[in-house]
């Protein structure tokens, strides 16, 4: 049933004259505006906001609150994206007032707490990924993949070498070829492989001498393992290139490889997608990176440093490494966000990490298998952690799209998964259960699908039908945007 009430605007709401609050009347001298505030800075007229009194704001905001998914609230299988739940009681001590409380202009001597929490951190992510030189400082993933290549560019350059290529497969998260030409580099992409992995001729072809970096993301965005992975690294490495590895897949292979033992050289986290930190509204995010020791001493200031005095007192300070880029990220990142992580990864151990690896890659393989008679994947027999079903062929015939299922998968209350990428794949549903979701939910969510591709495809154009909005116009939304907000002006 619609929510109508929270479909209204505050605008159609308000009544004049009602307040939030009620105050006394001011036993001060008032002084006007004009006397206060240059007139150069001064409104013609007070703005027109809605004027409402208190439980009409909360019950509109609460009614808002109810329209909205979310990882709490439905099974979220948006592929690429690791939409797992995430634990309350990381919420719970990230909130500490040990933790909130400090802040960062304090000396290193008094928060010493913090630092040795954000040192254990590099230290874990260090040994997670198979490279011991940390910065945590990224603000999100892309941000993390920004850093890397402007930490690979200061590294070259300090070498004398004009390296102006950066390559990436055709199947690459879209953030990569965008952080290469914003770092500075010419993106060469590669074309796909029929098996969804990297064609190595086509690789060897496109790496010479100015080739600074090769980005993949491994496991890939089909739920595959790079297998040539050792024979990718060693074309790069034979070339004096480096070996990016996008970490935004790690939840599939964490605690069971590491990209520095495959060949990477540089990688960044998504702190969200791994670890458990809060999804959505654009941040607060945390992208750290983890590369090979001899780029260290490039990595973003400050990173946390160790030290031992001779009565055994330990220490913590921030340091700059010798030839860092310099910060990329104000104070030292988004701490919240680390802690979060940080509680995620002492709370499971390293046996406790493998297993959601473990328990992610079976998710989606029984996922997978489920949906195999009626939303077939093309790439297989087996994935990772998740995998990009068709809806081309036989469903494409009877007029039923990727989008059409996904839409229609709002009304039966399932998130939609990803859909249209990777776009080596047509008609694509991407899809990644994460290791948080139970059987139930699975077997509920493939049966919706079975139930879905039995209904009338001109029905399934109009889903869905039980949201207050409907399907929008795509390709008038991208043609004629609506950039300019326009109040609602009442009668």
């Amino acid at each position: 049933m619609r929510n109508t009430i929270a479909t209204r605007l505050l605008s159609d709401l308000s009544t004049p004259g009602r307040r939030g609050a009620s105050y006394p009347a001011s036993d001060v001298p008032v002084e006007p505006l004009a006397s206060l505030i240059p007139s150069a800075f001064l409104a013609d007229a007070a703005p027109q906001l809605p004027e409402l009194c208190e439980p009409e704001i909360v019950r509109h905001y609460v009614n808002l609150s109810t329209l909205n998914m979310s990882v709490d609230t439905h099974f979220y299988p948006l592929g690429s994206c690791t939409m797992k739940y995430n634990p309350k009681r990381h919420e719970r001590l990230s909130r500490l007032p040990g933790i909130v409380d400090v802040h960062p202009y304090q000396a290193d001597g008094s928060n010493q707490g913090m630092l040795e929490l954000l040192y254990e951190m590099q230290q874990m992510l260090g040994e997670i990924a198979g490279l011991p030189a940390v910065s945590l400082q990224p603000a999100a993933g892309a941000h993390g993949e920004l850093t890397a290549l402007f930490v690979a560019a200061a590294y070259f350059r300090d070498k004398g070498e004009q390296r102006t290529k950066v390559v990436f497969p055709a199947s690459a998260h879209g953030t990569n070829p965008a952080s290469a030409a914003i770092a500075g580099f010419d993106c060469v992409e590669l074309a796909p492989a029929g098996n969804g992995l990297v064609d190595l001729e086509s690789l060897k072809r496109a790496v010479d001498q100015q080739t600074a970096v090769f980005m993949v993301t491994n496991p890939n965005t089909l739920g595959l393992f790079e297998r040539q992975i050792d024979e990718i690294a060693r074309v790069l490495h034979d070339a004096g290139g480096l070996v990016y590895i996008d970490g935004a897949n790690m939840n599939a292979i964490m605690g069971i490889t590491r990209p520095g033992d495959f060949g990477g050289d540089m990688m960044h986290y998504n702190v969200h997608k791994t670890f458990t930190g809060p999804h959505g509204a654009g941040g607060p995010g945390s992208g750290p990176i983890a590369v090979r020791d001899f780029l260290g001493p490039y990595l973003p200031g400050p990173i946390v440093t160790q030290s031992t005095a001779s009565d055994g007192t330990t220490t913590y300070a921030q340091t700059t490494p010798a030839k860092s880029i310099g910060r990329v990220r104000a104070h030292f990142g988004n701490i919240g966000i680390l802690v979060r992580g940080y509680c995620y990864l002492r709370t499971l151990g390293a046996a406790g990490v493998r297993a959601a690896a473990e328990d992610a890659i079976l998710n989606a393989n029984y996922l997978k298998a489920l949906l195999a008679d009626v939303l077939p994947a093309p790439h297989g027999p087996h994935c990772l952690h998740e995998f990009v079903a068709s809806a081309s062929g036989a469903l494409k015939d009877r007029g039923i799209s990727a989008m059409d299922i996904a839409k229609r998968l709002l009304d039966y209350g399932f998130h939609a998964p990803t859909v249209y990428f990777p776009l080596v794949v047509p008609e694509a549903l991407m899809m990644e259960p994460t290791e948080t979701e139970s059987k139930e939910t699975l077997d509920a969510f493939a049966e919706t699908i079975a139930k879905i591709l039995t209904e009338d495809p001109a029905e399934l154009k109009l889903a869905p039908q039980t949201l207050p909005v409907s399907r929008p116009n795509d390709v008038q939304a991208a043609r004629n945007p609506i950039l300019k907000w326009t109040p609602c002006v009442k009668d």
